[in-house]
């Protein structure tokens, strides 16, 4: 919800040349591609150590007006 307040608005304040009602939008593409990952080291048994991955996204939301 908060990814797509915020294509609704880039689209409403960087396309100046027309004025664009929100009731007029939809979401034209949605897609999720893989983000940086975080990389930690837990300590195991045995002096060993296991890894964490702290996996993050990147979400894309194209919006267009339907006229």
């Amino acid at each position: 919800e908060k990814v797509l307040r915020s294509a609704v608005s880039n689209l409403m304040n960087n396309d100046d040349s027309t004025r664009v009602e929100p009731d007029e939008l939809y979401v034209k593409e949605t897609y999720v591609n893989n983000g940086p990952m975080i990389k930690r080291i837990r300590p195991a048994p045995m002096g060993r150590a296991f890894r964490i991955r702290k996996r993050s996204c990147h979400l894309t939301i194209v919006v267009a007006s339907k006229a």
